[in-house]
């Protein structure tokens, strides 16, 4: 059963990362709390600035390049560790950089939400 729990939602994660390049607000939408906190080297952002962000191009994520990825659960919280090479255009730059981010989904009813999403560069 925590295999089956694991494999959606690292089917899950990696959804979210299609999303944000075709830049699907209305699925984020429904994945992210209304709550949710997203912290950024430079900022961190509330669920409306973070979906503003991916509207509007400001940064466009291009691809995710998974290299690691765990998942760790505690109780209906579990915790997503991905390290992985990002793609991206900010300031009509496109950069490739290496981040470890970390993802926190609570079982919420029958959804899984997303409260939580943290990149750090210290890779």
């Amino acid at each position: 059963m925590q295999l089956e729990a694991e494999q959606e939602l690292l089917e899950l994660s990696k959804q979210k990362w299609d999303w944000m390049s075709k830049r699907d607000v209305d699925a984020l939408a429904a994945l992210f709390h209304d709550d949710s906190v997203f912290v950024h080297m430079a900022a961190t952002m509330s669920k409306a600035q973070e979906l503003e962000v991916i509207r509007s191009g400001f940064v466009q994520y291009k691809k995710a390049e998974i290299e690691e990825v765990s998942v760790k659960f505690f109780g209906s919280t579990a915790i997503v560790l991905t390290k992985m090479r990002l793609i991206a255009v900010a300031g009509g730059h496109e950069v490739t950089n290496p981040f470890m981010v970390t993802e926190v989904y609570v079982q919420e009813r029958a959804a899984l939400r997303n409260w939580l999403r943290s990149h750090s560069q210290d890779c």
